[in-house]
């Protein structure tokens, strides 16, 4: 793969991650004033709108009994669990917190992989994943008391969000992406909407907050599809490390709008956790390139 194709998913990976910053940000912004059921049928409904005219212009719109298959079905478990646990984060933690300890979800795909899919993770790579955990840790900074419900909310949606990974592995590539979309962002809605009342009833919304939930969903979406487009466009091994750019939105974002300022046990974290995520990637590549340049001898005659 060419340098321009690499340069492309790089910058398409960019794009992903400010998106998805930029509307965990409004996110963060809102939940003051209306709680995360009702958070996440607004911006779903939305979501949902949007993605739906795509897949019908495209034609990508399938039948809905793909629900039934396990992996998707998984997935769409894991998917609302990860949303309803970050937006729950996002609401009492910095943005830069959350923003860091999501970094660490390759080191939890990974592990994942190795103790459900049965991938083999070298030893230096299981270091990695501790380190990478560690750094966590750090971030999190868990007192006498224990784990806080903050920290405990921004772990389980980087434990959802593995699961969905791994369970995206298994689905039926004849099921378009866009059509997961589709389900994904009307099962989110529909969970959203039963969660309201449970969660404190409807709150009435002003127009700031409805357009901030507005530009959520739709820099949402462009962040789906950057992320597909970067995957397909570059390689793997290149575009990943870019991932971490979200870590600049994040840390600029929550300074410059909520006050919110890194301390040195932070930025000692999110070091590790980078450093971990890169190295994985650097030894997944390394682990890659003996096994394409093996598929690619010739046979002998």
């Amino acid at each position: 793969m060419n340098s321009t194709a690499n340069a492309k998913g790089a910058l398409f990976m960019v794009v992903a991650m400010a998106g998805f910053t930029c509307n965990d940000a409004l996110v963060k912004s809102v939940t003051d004033a209306m709680n995360v059921g009702q958070i996440m049928f607004v911006r779903g409904l939305m979501t949902t709108v949007l993605v739906v005219a795509i897949a019908w212009w495209m034609g990508a719109l399938g039948s809905w009994r793909v629900m039934l298959q396990p992996a998707l079905l998984l997935r769409l478990v894991a998917e609302i669990l990860a949303s309803l646990a970050y937006i729950s984060a996002l609401g009492a933690m910095p943005l830069a917190n959350t923003a860091s300890i999501l970094q660490a979800l390759p080191l939890a795909v990974t592990l994942g992989a190795a103790l459900f899919l049965g991938e083999q993770v070298g030893w230096r790579r299981w270091l990695a994943i501790i380190a990478g955990f560690a750094g966590v840790l750090i971030v999190i900074r868990p007192g006498p008391e224990g784990f806080s419900m903050a920290a405990v909310y921004v772990i389980a949606s980087v434990v959802g969000a593995a699961a969905r990974d791994l369970a995206t592995r298994r689905i039926d590539p004849n099921v378009s992406t866009l059509f997961i979309s589709v389900i994904t962002a009307t099962s989110i809605t529909v969970v959203g909407g039963a969660l309201i009342v449970p969660m404190g009833g409807w709150q009435p919304m002003s127009g700031d907050v409805l357009s901030r939930l507005a530009i959520a969903s739709v820099l949402l979406l462009v962040g789906y599809q950057a992320i597909i487009l970067a995957m397909r466009t570059g390689e793997i091994s290149f575009i990943a490390p870019f991932r971490y750019t979200s870590l600049i939105w994040a840390i600029a974002i929550g300074f410059l709008f909520f006050g919110e300022i890194p301390d040195i046990w932070m930025t000692v974290g999110v070091a590790i956790i980078v450093a971990s995520g890169l190295y994985t990637f650097y030894r997944e590549n390394r682990r890659r390139v003996p096994a394409v340049a093996q598929e690619s001898k010739p046979e002998s005659p």
